[in-house]
């Protein structure tokens, strides 16, 4: 098994595109030739768009395009410039009278960030599909994990600045990756060790303990919102398994997940380029999902543009 950049799997292009002074930022990934998709959504609190006609059961068999984003439910508005890019490229579900991208999207929440008015919207869907053309995707506070944070049990003034991260391998022709950006209410673990949370004089902090002691979880801005990519062939149903056992990767990582205040939800979109092991491609899912959630805290910035652990 070999580390690999999250670019080099193919079929897939990654952009971002945001507003760094206003706190916000979406993250696209384009499939141009269409992806078997998959999805499960864990969070009590979910954003999103075009969920359903992934179920298994549903006629829809590929997807055009993920998208990532900020501004809460308005920033749901980012897919339609996405539509807008690949309706110009004429790519999408061929209708008989026009074709019609198929364009799934989650939102985390960022209002509370910087500017509460300035959200993801079909300009910045539309740039950051050009952007992915040109590879301009990294990880860190860009893109959805722009004005993404982390640990806030104790109001948003005690959460860490958080972002969105990557990480990918490949073991034979198989390649397989994630891309998250990080708003979890909880705690960011890397094993037992903290790498991001509440903290409290230079310390980061339990989110789990806080709750024991009889705290509630009363901050309702939050979610962690994901996509695995892989150039292995699925069946539908095998993509929404898939999706499910890659939330392994969340609980390895935060604590606590999948809460009544989060949305946490991961996509999968699978380019059918190779036969794979399917006990496999769960186990590896799960494992790239934890890893990028490391990479999504550990590359953040605040706006002193310090490394990853300055608080807000």
């Amino acid at each position: 098994m070999k580390q690999i950049n999250i670019q080099d799997i193919q079929g897939f292009h990654i952009g971002n595109s945001e507003d760094p002074y206003k706190g916000t930022g979406v993250t696209v990934i384009l499939s141009e030739e269409g992806a078997t998709p998959g999805v499960a959504v864990r969070g009590g609190a979910p954003g999103t768009r075009e969920t359903d006609l992934i179920r298994s059961e549903e006629m829809i068999e590929n997807i055009h395009a993920v998208v990532l984003a900020g501004g809460s439910a308005f920033g749901l508005d980012a897919a339609s410039g996405v539509m807008a890019y690949l309706e110009e490229k004429d790519i999408g579900f061929d209708t008989g009278f026009s074709k019609v991208p198929i364009v799934p999207a989650a939102v985390l929440f960022d209002l509370g960030y910087k500017d509460p008015k300035r959200r993801p919207d079909k300009a910045m869907g539309y740039a950051a599909c050009k952007n992915a053309l040109d590879r301009n995707y990294r990880d860190g506070s860009y893109g959805a994990g722009t004005g993404a944070t982390v640990g806030k049990i104790l109001g948003p003034g005690s959460a860490m600045k958080s972002g969105i991260g990557s990480y990918a391998v490949e073991i034979g022709p198989v390649r397989i990756g994630a891309v998250v950006a990080v708003n979890a209410f909880g705690t960011i673990y890397e094993g037992e060790k903290p790498l991001a949370g509440p903290h409290r004089d230079g310390e980061i902090l339990s989110t789990e303990d806080f709750m024991v002691q009889g705290m509630e979880a009363s901050f309702k801005g939050n979610t962690t919102i994901g996509c695995i990519l892989t150039n292995a062939s699925l069946s539908k149903s095998q993509a929404n398994k898939l999706a499910s056992m890659s939330h392994d990767g969340y609980a390895r990582a935060i604590r606590p997940v999948h809460t009544m205040v989060d949305g946490d939800t991961i996509f999968v979109m699978a380019s059918g380029k190779e036969e794979a092991d399917f006990n496999l491609l769960g186990t590896l899912a799960s494992m790239v999902m934890e890893k990028a959630i490391h990479a999504a805290v550990k590359s953040a910035t605040c706006d002193r543009l310090k490394t990853h652990g300055d608080f807000l």
